[in-house]
């Protein structure tokens, strides 16, 4: 029997040592002091046999946007690690349990991950609430555009100057996009901003090309690094430019900051991992065979902890009134019929005596949740039941969203 507990910073080095050991990773010296700094600074769950650490698990203090631009409570989990010894035993049941409940007690309406296994974290009640997609531009010649770019001023920046130029650009856009959770100063400086990054020591420092009049705010920026020769490229062939991050506050400065990406000396190909399935680059782009979608995968995990609270927290483009079915295995307090009335003005969520419209599980909701996904295709898959016919259009468009709920912030 194991014993679910907090880990005192003390064994912060045992669980780097199960967390490497389950992931199969060495890191180098200075990746282990960055993951030690960055455990320090997360809430700390153990499962101990004895005084072995076999489980773990780490919380980041995120807010995340949520539709109608609040900002929620919502701990990020990330190195969740069993031994290999200790597997199906109900390690991870215990430590997803408590971390739950511990969530809900500190008032968090939600939790969020991202699944390094797809197949685990559904039956702990955790939906796909935001797509993401690679895009590749061929670059070997100019990008073709359907716009004109903005013509103001392109700079380069140094990584130094990022707290105060950038960094005040991404939180005010997170406002306009759900699904973004918070960055922390640590986060900008040893996530996207440090010098090597641990996949591919191959790749340059980051890069800053922002847009707009000196001394002015920006209007857009770029982050991005690049590397000498792209893989599979023939001896002497041209680089890659690696696109981490690119926001922009219309049309017309995206267009400038894609062409300008594209236009980079001795580089041939442009990748851009974790963008958003709108992404408007897909529709001004002139030539869509020099512009590639070439995957896209299930980027946000997310699990309603308190649904009542995040379904009142969020705004609604329609008016609907459903009676909603709900079950949770996990937390009983969210089960039950509920009565969901919202619109413009606001949302009640309240219990109800009624039939129900729709019957589904929290995981399903949590997928529906930033309206990333739809109702119907849902019921369309065989996961939520419509008992009455429409009950799902009315609420997918209650739930919709201008823009898809979207995030690159991998953790």
């Amino acid at each position: 029997m194991v014993d679910i507990r907090e880990v005192p910073e003390a064994d912060i080095d045992r669980a780097q040592e199960l967390a490497y050991l389950v992931f199969h990773d060495r890191p180098e010296a200075q990746a282990r002091e960055r993951h030690r700094a960055l455990l320090a600074r997360c809430a700390r769950l153990g499962a101990y046999d004895g005084d072995a650490l076999v489980g773990f698990m780490a919380a980041h203090a995120f807010r995340l946007s949520v539709p109608g631009g609040a900002d929620l409570p919502a701990p990020g989990l990330t190195f969740v690690s069993v031994a290999p010894t200790h597997r199906r035993r109900g390690v991870l049941t215990g430590l997803m349990d408590e971390q739950l409940r511990r969530a809900r007690a500190g008032g968090s309406p939600l939790v969020v991950l991202w699944a390094s296994e797809a197949a685990i974290y559904g039956r702990f009640g955790y939906g796909p609430a935001t797509q993401g997609a690679t895009i590749e531009i061929d670059s070997t010649r100019p990008l073709a555009l359907r716009i004109d770019p903005d013509p103001r001023p392109l700079r380069l920046i140094g990584p130094d100057e990022a707290a105060t130029v950038i960094a005040p650009f991404h939180e005010a856009a997170r406002t306009t996009r759900a699904g973004r959770p918070s960055r922390s100063a640590e986060r900008w400086s040893e996530e996207w901003l440090c010098e090597r990054d641990e996949e591919d020591e191959e790749l340059s420092p980051p890069r800053i090309i922002v847009l707009g009049e000196p001394g002015e705010p920006v209007a857009g920026y770029a982050l991005y690094r690049t590397k000498h020769q792209d893989e599979g490229a023939p001896a002497r062939g041209p680089g890659l430019v690696r696109v981490d991050e690119l926001e922009a506050a219309t049309p017309a400065v995206a267009a400038a900051l894609w062409q300008c990406l594209a236009s980079l000396d001795l580089t041939g190909r442009v990748s851009a991992w974790g963008r958003p399935l709108d992404d408007p680059l897909l529709h001004f782009a002139a030539d869509r065979d020099q512009v590639r979608v070439t995957a896209q995968f299930p980027a946000l995990w997310l699990r309603l902890v308190d649904v009542r609270a995040a379904l009142t927290a969020r705004s609604w483009a329609a008016p609907v009134e459903l009676v909603l079915a709900l079950s949770d295995a996990r937390l009983p307090a969210n089960a039950g019929r509920f009565r969901l009335k919202a619109g413009p003005g606001g949302a009640t969520y309240e219990p109800a005596g009624a039939d129900p419209d729709l019957t589904l599980d929290v995981r399903e909701l949590a997928a529906c949740y930033l309206g990333g996904t739809r109702v119907e295709e849902l019921v369309a898959a065989g996961l939520v039941t419509e008992h009455t016919p429409g009950a799902a259009a009315a609420l997918d468009a209650a739930l919709h969203t201008r823009l898809l709920p979207h995030t690159a912030d991998e953790f």
